[in-house]
């Protein structure tokens, strides 16, 4: 009998189960129906996020990938993206030491562009501090918009045709995954969305076309190991068929 924040590892091996995606929602929410301030909700959903990465390592999943902030989020009250961007930052500084220490390698998906400058060279260098570890590897998409990434790809390609390295009847899908930014990543076997909605929001299109989907009413600051457990119970029962 496993416990409740550790699953058979026969069972994760069994449905190859490597790259979990998790689209966080309800910070606001949360925060709302408790009478709180919105940014409370978002220091909540910081703490799921750890509880999250431990159960990943845990359970030796290679790959999590959390949404963190889309493209869309930018259209938010300006108050709002400030303090989340501020928050953003702070943790950012103080989360180095633990990936380290648990061996987690980050990795950063999305548009760096819009960030300051201050906080692009804090995510550069969270990603190159961690480089070197070969335990989890955490992917967080920021600014990132599955569209986004897609287009960013094909310009890519359509670079390689000019330069003559590519010839347009060469292209097939593969060519188009390995110029995206999850390159080089297990693809995403099971994505899991918090708070009761269900859709994808733009999160990695390309990258799910035959992933397992999960939605659950949990607001993302009470996701727990609990949920996560029974959630890729779920996966367990479920049979893959991508297509055939």
């Amino acid at each position: 009998m496993c416990s409740i924040n550790t699953l058979d590892s026969r069972n994760l091996l069994k449905k190859k189960l490597r790259h979990v995606a998790i689209i966080m929602d309800g910070n606001r929410r949360w925060a709302k129906e408790k009478g709180k301030f919105f940014i409370l909700g978002y220091q909540a959903g910081i703490k799921a996020i750890h509880r999250t990465i431990n159960f990943a390592i845990l359970n030796h999943i290679e790959v999590l990938s959390l949404y963190a902030f889309s493209r869309e989020n930018r259209y938010r009250p300006i108050l709002e993206v400030k303090l989340l961007m501020q928050l953003f930052l702070k943790k950012l500084d103080d989360e180095i030491v633990n990936f380290n220490r648990n061996n987690i390698r980050i990795k950063f998906i999305g548009d760096m562009e819009y960030f300051d400058h201050l906080l692009q060279k804090k995510i550069k260098l969270a990603e190159m501090s961690t480089i070197k570890n070969d335990g989890l590897i955490l992917i967080i998409a920021a600014n990132y918009g599955g569209q986004w990434d897609i287009v960013e790809g094909i310009k890519k390609i359509i670079k390689k045709i000019e330069l003559g390295f590519l010839h347009v009847n060469e292209i097939e899908e593969s060519t188009l995954s390995n110029v995206l930014s999850t390159k080089d990543i297990a693809p995403v076997d099971f994505v899991i969305r918090t708070g009761g909605e269900y859709r994808i929001s733009n999160f990695l299109l390309w990258q799910i076309a035959y992933s397992e989907l999960y939605f659950t009413d949990v607001l993302w600051p009470d996701f727990n190991d609990y949920v996560f457990k029974s959630a890729i119970e779920v996966f367990f029962k479920r049979k893959r068929r991508f297509g055939s």
